[in-house]
């Protein structure tokens, strides 16, 4: 798959989605590791095992990634990592939204900010994108109906903090 290896930071009024760095490891460990941000999101075990974040951030940073990782940086707030947000590649042109907001910035709408962002850069140029958020997490559900996906049925997804198989919502939104 041709991809570019330079990925571009995506501006908005509240902060920057620039792309993720080693240098954020430190302040994405210490998100990573709460339980309560791991329960709701699948791809994140709880304790947190020493050299995870590490090789996530080496995968994102490599030219041939097959996911795409921003982190939500705050600049003048004097926070320097408030979430993260992705797009892993399904094919050519489509893409997998997965974000998440640290604690301390719930109820800000900063995630729906996030999103909207990504949607409206489309970095990828991909022709759709799609996401799945827990049933016990509505909020995630309105960040995307308010970004314009559409509801698309109900699945379940595997989450590694919680050892069980979780119901889902998935959604799509077609941006060409």
């Amino acid at each position: 798959m041709d991809i570019s290896t330079q990925q571009k930071s995506l501006i908005t009024e509240r902060f920057a989605l620039r792309p993720v760095q080693m240098s954020d490891l430190t302040r994405i460990e210490h998100y990573a590791s709460d339980i309560r941000l791991a329960q709701n999101t699948p791809r994140l075990p709880h304790p947190l095992p020493p050299g995870l974040i590490a090789g996530f951030i080496e995968r994102a940073m490599a030219p041939d990634r097959e996911e795409d990782v921003w982190v939500m940086d705050g600049g003048t707030s004097g926070e320097e990592v408030m979430g993260v947000i992705s797009l892993m590649r399904l094919d050519r042109n489509q893409s997998e939204v997965g974000y998440w907001v640290a604690p301390p910035f719930w109820g800000t709408h900063l995630a729906s900010d996030a999103v909207q962002a990504l949607v409206a850069g489309n970095p990828l140029g991909n022709d759709a994108m799609f996401a799945s958020v827990f049933h016990d997490n509505p909020a995630s559900a309105k960040v995307l109906t308010n970004a314009g996906f559409a509801y698309l049925g109900d699945a379940e997804i595997f989450c590694l903090a919680r050892n069980a198989t979780v119901p889902t919502w998935t959604y799509s939104l077609k941006l060409r």
